[in-house]
């Protein structure tokens, strides 16, 4: 039994010891924003077909002080931990659980997270595919993998001896002899080809969001992208083909996903957030943080802080172009851009995703349509509390979507992923 299939036993005697009694086990979501640290947590059940569904049963925010965290990573690990402390408990005051096991989103400007193809031919094809030789394919094009976002996180932070883990892996498609297939496990062939999600992020950025788990005395189920987790929350029929474009507008940082093809193509990562808007606000008038983003809230608000925000959201425009470009890599964009975060609420980010011109430059056959999610949209959870109605609530919804995807009887591909991301992050 491999260590990931012992933790994953592990987890699961717990969950069914704290369910006993007739109450569903209760596992956690944690989202840890640069603006507020958001708890959820969620029953897991299943029905009688096997299906997974949740019911968020309790919900909490802690606001962050302006030095905890930076452009979406932690900056002092004992505030975050406080904080992440006290949005918690309310979750847990009001499900009336205690969860033992959570998973974490990751974001930030150098969490670098892509797909990319592997395609091998095996040595003897006539032989039945096993959980070792998948688990050998998959090591083969994540170090490959690895190598390129080292490079790139390296070059980007201008420090030569980051060291950079890989925290979050996925299966989007695979396919044996051109047979598409869910599962290859059992399957004979001579080709196998792979398409991955891979994200990476500096080990001091993982080992912060480790630290938090273990002082709440937590399971870490995983440590999540929070992209992908946002870009794969929806009804995938919903999406069809087409894909879509997914921006989560954060107070430190905005992430942008493509979605195409039915799987995800890559997400990207902008230092620029609801607070860049606050800061232009607060240094044009004169004005303390505070003051800045009542004013940037306000329903009423003065022209000088609607023509700075204006100004402001046509440069934080320029930044998306520019992650949409590289994601569409020369091919036709999606018609569809959702957004999210609290940032997605300002009318002037509309503003400006609604203005003529923009998009033309970019590989979309026409004008894309541009509408919020909602959180009573992520697949398979339900909210009881009546709360998450926010914008700001689309990522830990999404990120609880994960926490039900990661249950203790997943499949023999979902163990060998974390088995190698379990490797790598050593």
């Amino acid at each position: 039994m491999t260590v990931v299939q012992q933790l994953w036993g592990r987890v699961a005697d717990r969950l069914r010891t704290a369910g006993r009694g007739g109450a569903a086990p209760a596992i956690a979501a944690l989202d840890i924003g640069t603006e507020y640290a958001k708890a959820l947590v969620i029953s897991v059940e299943r029905d009688s077909a096997g299906r997974l569904s949740g019911n968020v049963l309790g919900t909490g925010r802690q606001r962050q002080g302006l030095a905890h965290m930076q452009s979406g990573t932690v900056s002092d690990i004992d505030a975050v931990v406080e904080n992440s402390r006290a949005a918690m408990d309310a979750a847990r005051t009001m499900a009336g659980r205690r969860p033992t096991a959570a998973v974490i989103g990751i974001a930030g400007e150098l969490v670098k997270g892509a797909t990319s193809t592997l395609v091998t031919r095996r040595d003897a094809p006539r032989r039945a595919l096993d959980e070792d030789e998948l688990q050998r394919i998959v090591s083969r094009a994540q170090e490959s993998a690895l190598r390129e976002a080292e490079e790139r996180i390296r070059w980007e932070s201008g420090m030569d001896r980051l060291d950079v883990r890989l925290v979050h892996a996925a299966i989007v498609e695979m396919s044996i002899d051109g047979y598409a297939v869910s599962n290859p496990i059992g399957f004979t062939g001579a080709q196998v080809e792979l398409h991955l999600f891979n994200a990476f992020a500096p080990m001091v950025h993982l080992g912060a969001l480790q630290s938090v788990a273990t002082a709440l005395d937590l399971e870490l189920l995983g440590v999540i992208a929070e992209p992908y987790a946002v870009a794969t929350c929806l009804d995938p029929g919903e999406l069809g083909d087409a894909g879509a474009l997914f921006i989560d507008i954060g107070g430190g940082t905005t992430d942008v996903a493509l979605v195409r093809g039915g799987g995800i193509v890559g997400t990207k990562m902008l230092a620029l957030g609801g607070r860049a808007f606050t800061k232009g606000i607060g240094e044009r008038l004169g004005l303390s943080f505070a003051d800045a983003e009542a004013a940037k809230l306000a329903e009423d608000r003065p022209a000088g802080v609607r023509d700075g925000l204006l100004e402001d959201a046509r440069i934080w425009r320029s930044g998306i172009e520019l992650m949409i470009e590289d994601l569409a890599g020369g091919e036709l964009l999606p018609g569809r851009i959702l957004l999210c975060g609290g940032g997605a609420d300002l009318p002037e980010v509309r503003d400006v995703l609604d203005e003529d011109g923009w998009w033309s430059a970019l590989p979309f056959a026409r004008r894309p349509s541009v509408r919020p999610m909602a959180p009573d949209e992520v697949l398979g959870l339900r909210d009881a509390t009546g709360r998450l109605g926010s914008r700001q609530d689309v990522t830990p919804m999404a990120l609880a979507h994960q926490a039900l995807m990661l249950d203790a009887g997943a499949s023999t591909v979902d163990r060998t992923m974390r088995e190698v991301v379990r490797e790598m992050a050593l």
